[in-house]
């Protein structure tokens, strides 16, 4: 049954375009290897070492540099000690004006003292500066270095500069050592950002974060296990260039650098237009769907992938319209207005500050990508 399981799975028919086998791909030239999916799998155990790498950096770098700007861990307040407040607070941070008059009688509390006191209880629980800080700065780092090294691996490949590289010989194309250093990198990263999304701020948009990093690690395997890795280093790195300025310009909000942060907001997105509505449809999608197309046609997987990034596409086009919003009050009103989109803290209802925030790929930290 187990080998049933697996056939159905690894179907050929799914997989691979007409007339090609998995034997085909078991003996490639000497010298050379196809990619396994085995392979990738390394980048499970990879993730730990991220994690722990992050935590390193977060003491050792972003701490020290929070320090220098003088961003602070905050000091709040506690509540005073009531078990029948606190067992509330659990299913509820925000109670409504019911609960409140029923809290009010069996307390004999004043309605007001109530609200007070569930104000300093989420206060105690919203994440500090320093703590929003040395995240920011922790993708910065990994954003800015991945595609810095991207971009030094792509510039000499020839696919770089003619996608219609990415399919000739389909499938029989060797994985070489960027490509497979490129992939795992991503894939670690996004498994440690799964991991740690249990510890991590929390945000309103959890669930949606949860299925959207389950999304990219899926799309990151499902494309090596294909080899579709050229064009998958394309839709990689178009993504990571937007999200670079996105995390510079939380960080200059962080250190109350408001104007830096506005123009790192501005360039953010008119970057993330230039890569994601501009280059990733008509220069990416284009050679998925048109060029593909004409040289190797279509199979069953062809279409899946086809269909994945036409659906990011239009997630682009919403975001975007969010972006724009924000970055027009900036540029009229001179300050980054309040994000209305979905990372926004949960625990941070009563935060008044403006901060640069992101989407997510759903959040526009969280992009789902090959």
């Amino acid at each position: 049954m187990t080998s049933s399981i697996l056939s159905w799975i690894w179907s050929e028919r799914f997989w691979l375009p007409e007339n090609v086998t998995w034997a085909d791909l078991e003996h490639p030239p000497p010298g050379e290897e196809y990619p396994r999916v085995g392979h990738i799998l390394y980048a499970i155990p990879l993730a730990f070492g991220v994690l722990f790498l992050r935590l390193l950096f977060e003491r050792l770098v972003a701490k020290p540099c929070a320090q220098i700007l003088h961003i602070q861990a905050d000091v709040s307040r506690p509540p005073q000690s009531n078990a029948v407040l606190e067992k509330v607070y659990a299913s509820r941070m925000s109670p409504d004006e019911k609960q409140l008059n029923g809290l009010s009688k069996q307390l004999d509390w004043d309605v007001r003292k109530i609200q007070r006191w569930f104000r300093l209880r989420r206060n105690q629980d919203k994440p500090s500066v320093l703590k929003k800080f040395s995240e920011s700065m922790w993708r910065f780092t990994f954003y800015l270095g991945i595609f810095i090294y991207a971009m030094r691996y792509l510039w000499v490949s020839p696919w770089m500069w003619n996608t219609k590289e990415c399919w000739y010989n389909y499938p029989f194309q060797p994985v070489s050592p960027g490509q497979y250093n490129y992939y795992v990198a991503e894939l670690a990263f996004y498994w440690s950002l799964m991991l740690s999304q249990f510890t991590d701020i929390k945000r309103k948009d959890f669930n949606i974060m949860l299925v959207h990093h389950f999304a990219t690690i899926s799309l990151i395997t499902f494309s090596y296990a294909n080899n579709m890795l050229r064009i998958g280093t394309l839709v990689m790195c178009v993504h990571d260039a937007a999200d670079i300025f996105l995390e510079a310009a939380k960080l200059a909000n962080y250190a109350k650098c408001q104007k830096l942060c506005d123009t790192l907001f501005i360039v953010f997105s008119i970057v993330f237009f230039i890569t994601r509505l501009v280059i990733y449809p008509f220069w990416v999608i284009h050679s998925v769907l048109i060029e593909s197309w004409e040289i190797v046609g279509p199979y069953q997987s062809w279409w899946l992938l086809n269909g994945l990034l036409l659906v990011l596409q239009v997630l682009h086009v919403i975001w975007f319209y969010l972006i724009a919003r924000i970055a027009i009050k900036a540029l009229f009103k001179g300050k980054v207005a309040k994000d209305d989109r979905s990372d926004i803290e949960s625990s941070s209802e009563d935060e008044a500050d403006t901060n640069c925030r992101n989407s997510k790929d759903s959040s526009l930290n969280g992009r789902s990508r090959i």
